[in-house]
């Protein structure tokens, strides 16, 4: 089952739920962010 649950915060590309799982990272300000850009980010910061 998928379920749409928010949209990125950085690409603004819709974010689903698929079985139970979240297809992002949800950031401490509770918004969204899919992993392509959490993992371009997270390179960023190293």
């Amino acid at each position: 089952m998928q379920e749409l649950v928010g949209e990125c915060k950085a690409c603004k590309q819709p974010i689903f739920c698929k079985d139970g799982f979240i297809d992002g990272v949800l950031l401490d300000d509770n918004t969204l962010i899919c992993f392509e850009c959490f993992d371009g980010e997270s390179e960023i910061n190293s």
